[in-house]
């Protein structure tokens, strides 16, 4: 699967560069579902790098975790979600040496949420490389209960906190690692436009 292509309209939205090897220096790679397939693109151009690599794979219906593993890293795990790794990837960042590398593949959520990890334990934005593969789905904050809602395709949308109707504003919070949902019928109880696919 290639990488994303997203409309350059959205200026707030990171800009996934691809994963570029820094060579043999430490380093830790997470990936999701189709992500993997970047990290094996990576791993093939500089196969250098496995050897002090910390592999992440969260597969969400993929089956790459074995691909991964045969190229032996320095460590492999594989995990059912994000949060369930997410304790072991702050260990890694807490531990993690100067001249680390962060290499991230997959969704955005996964993207916005590790960079945002990484930053917070001290990692330079440079330090980090991504490369978004799989989903268009967006990771959506509501702006008045604050509650996240994962894998968000249509606009308007249901907040699954709240039960707010939202409009998907194309704003992207680094800080939330998330796009903002406003309520669409605040001034007009009840009138909420037709739902439509949110487009990359």
């Amino acid at each position: 699967m290639p990488a994303t292509k997203f409309t350059p309209s959205i200026p707030s939205r990171p800009v996934y560069g691809g994963l570029k090897s820094h060579g043999a220096v430490p380093s830790l790679m997470l990936a999701n579902g189709p992500g993997a397939e970047a990290l094996l693109e990576l791993i093939a151009a500089d196969p250098s790098i496995l050897p002090h690599a910390h592999v992440i794979y969260i597969p969400e219906g993929c089956d790459l975790g074995p691909a991964l593993q045969a190229h032996d890293p320095a460590s492999f795990v594989q995990a059912a979600s994000y949060g369930s790794i997410l304790p072991r990837f702050r260990k890694l960042l807490a531990e993690a040496r100067m001249n680390t590398r962060l290499y991230l593949a997959g969704t955005e959520g996964l993207i916005g949420q590790a960079s945002t990890e990484a930053m917070a334990a001290g990692m330079l934005p440079e330090m980090i490389e991504a490369d978004h593969r799989g989903s268009i789905a967006r990771r959506m904050q509501c702006v008045h209960c604050k509650g996240i809602t994962e894998d968000v395709t249509t606009d308007p949308f249901t907040c699954s906190h709240c039960g707010l109707t939202l409009f998907v504003r194309d704003h992207y919070s680094r800080r939330h690692a998330a796009f903002q949902g406003v309520c669409v019928d605040a001034e007009a109880p009840g009138e909420v436009p037709p739902q439509q696919e949110i487009k990359a």
